[in-house]
């Protein structure tokens, strides 16, 4: 199985739309569009799950450099995370308790 990163998608492109993109290639395993946590709304990035490392490549090459819901994607292999790190806001970086700025 392998993970595909998949950004700058329009905020009309669904899970299912992507999905459906993908399926063209192979067997999907998982979609998954980021969302804010304060809006809702799309990222603009998202991740592929596919079901076999062949079909995986033949929908990076296929897919990457076209367009869906009038935006150019670009899709590549996702990068493994770094270790420790955390997705979202939060942690030190020394500002800790001084709350934000609106």
């Amino acid at each position: 199985m392998k993970r595909i990163y998949v950004g700058n998608l329009s905020y009309r492109t669904t899970d299912e739309s992507l999905e459906a993109a993908f399926a063209a290639f192979g067997t999907v395993r998982s979609v998954a569009i980021l969302q804010d946590r304060e809006t809702g709304r799309s990222r603009g990035f998202g991740f592929v799950e596919m079901e076999d490392d062949e079909q995986a490549l033949a929908a990076i090459n296929g897919l990457n450099g076209t367009e869906v819901d009038g935006r150019t994607l670009t899709v590549n292999e996702a990068r493994p995370r770094e270790a420790g790190a955390r997705e979202g806001r939060g942690g030190g970086g020394g500002f800790a308790g001084r709350g934000r700025r609106q």
